[in-house]
């Protein structure tokens, strides 16, 4: 069997078992979609660029800091923690004996330390923000700004921090923003009532779905605000990855889970492609997973109300200023 004919089975056989989210979600649906993939498409040198890796120290954002660096790209990691983000630096320039790898110290749920990263940053241009960095807490935290943790870390520190980069992204002419969704928020529908989580019981695993939700909209809203500046915008989920993140927050899951899950490399992948690749210039606005466009809700009952988008960008605005 040719190449191509090899793809279009795979693409096939992909869209009746995708239905099952088991078979799609998991490492057989990697294997499956990647048969599919365009072996070129990650061939590229990125020499000269620079990116911006959130949550880069373990898991998915350090699988993508490295592919990236290993293309050639200027990386910086942004991890909350000094230590573990100057280790990941050291391993992934011992990996692919990149000089051009640094780490910064970011937590993106404090706002003050947003606005000062921003502030510091060294250098004119950006030319690929990923947001990778995100908490699954199993008990209802604000931070000092008066935030609960998981909108924050998941949704109002990456606001903050796209808003004070775009004109760094401008400056490079055809950025990238990627947000590292996941295909939990297939279970939520938008909306802001209640974000602080004062009025209902808390639940780690909704906040985090509803948060997911957020961050695709949000994709999608900069994606028709920012079309004339040449950046593009787009959300994706990486399918159910073994990373220390899923470990902690979700130990049954894992548990049960583990022989089918996803290497860190496997969940990054489409990260990297709409990060690096030819194929995903100019496309923006999207919902992606395993590097084809989805859509961004399954059920009706998902739908938001008329309204709750702009909602959402009010809010995020407000909790900014």
């Amino acid at each position: 069997m040719t190449g191509r004919l090899a793809r279009l089975a795979s693409r096939t056989l992909a869209r009746i078992l995708d239905p099952t989210i088991v078979l799609s979600f998991d490492r057989t649906g990697y294997r499956l979609h990647s048969a599919s993939f365009d072996p070129e498409a990650l061939s590229v040198d990125l020499n000269g660029k620079v990116c911006l890796v959130t949550g880069a120290n373990s898991g998915i954002g350090f699988a993508t800091s490295s592919a990236l660096a290993d293309r050639g790209a200027t990386v910086r990691l942004l991890c909350r923690s000094h230590e573990r983000g100057e280790d990941a630096a050291r391993q992934i320039r011992r990996a692919t004996g990149s000089r051009r790898v640094h780490a910064d110290l970011l937590d993106v749920s404090s706002l003050p330390a947003v606005r000062r990263f921003a502030d510091d940053f060294p250098g004119g241009r950006v030319d690929v923000l990923v947001h990778c960095a995100g908490v699954l807490p199993d008990r209802r935290q604000e931070t000092p700004d008066g935030i609960e943790l998981t909108l924050a870390t998941n949704v109002v520190g990456p606001f903050l921090l796209t808003e004070l980069l775009l004109p760094r992204l401008r400056t490079a002419g055809e950025a990238r923003v990627v947000l590292i969704s996941s295909g939990g928020m297939y279970t939520q529908r938008l909306s802001v009532e209640d974000w602080r989580w004062k009025a209902r019981p808390f639940d780690g695993v909704v906040a985090y779905a509803q948060t997911k939700r957020m961050q695709v909209v949000l994709a999608e809203l900069w994606a028709e605000r920012h079309r004339a500046d040449g950046i593009a915008f787009n959300a994706m989920h990486p399918g159910w990855a073994d990373t220390a993140a899923v470990r902690t927050s979700l130990p049954r899951f894992w548990k049960t889970m583990r022989p089918l899950l996803r290497t860190p490399e496997e969940g990054a992948d489409t990260v990297v492609w709409l990060a690096a690749s030819q194929a995903a210039a100019g496309r923006s606005g999207l919902f992606w997973f395993d590097r084809q466009p989805r859509p961004t809700h399954l059920h009706p009952w998902t739908r938001e109300a008329a309204g709750e988008r702009e909602r959402l960008l009010d809010l995020c605005s407000r909790l900014t200023r």
